[in-house]
């Protein structure tokens, strides 16, 4: 995760915005207690992960302040894609999209009938190429004061 801020975002952002992005981007482990938590490796070796989430928080990991466990309505609410990661050494591989299709089954089988996501800069590509479409863009604020660009995404699932 830590290579991926770092290398991806830091073709977009300055070194200032980038080691701000730390502040709320990182591991959710809550991702991985709902087994809904996706690792792809490539040679042995960690290449991407990603995951969805029932849950209302849209993006953050453990450290990250204004989590919301509550579990979303299917029927009403769209699943959120978080904390999605590429290792520098294998984008432009597939990896993105993998665990994007992996997500969008699961959230469908689950009975969502849409997610939402927040992009970073350097993730908004993917997610459009891939049918998302920008509901609004945000600078997230940190600590180090500086701000972060986002982007809010939806996408209807089927």
């Amino acid at each position: 995760m830590a290579a991926s801020i770092r290398a991806l975002l830091g073709a977009y952002l300055d070194g200032a915005r980038v080691e701000a992005s730390f502040e709320f981007m990182g591991v959710d482990t809550q991702l991985i207690e709902d087994g809904t938590y996706f690792v792809v490796e490539c040679e042995h070796r960690i290449a991407g992960c990603g995951g969805w989430s029932r849950r209302a928080t849209l993006f953050g990991g453990d450290h990250s302040e204004g989590r919301d466990a509550r579990l979303l309505d299917p029927a009403t609410e769209p699943a959120r894609v978080r904390a999605m990661y590429t290792h520098p050494d294998f984008t432009r591989l597939g990896i993105g999209r993998l665990v994007l299709s992996l997500c969008e089954s699961a959230a469908a089988r689950e009975g969502f009938r849409s997610m939402e996501l927040m992009a970073t800069v350097a993730g908004e590509p993917l997610y459009a190429a891939c049918g998302f479409s920008v509901l609004e863009r945000v600078e997230v604020p940190t600590s180090q004061g500086v701000t972060v660009p986002g982007a809010r995404m939806a996408k209807l699932i089927s």
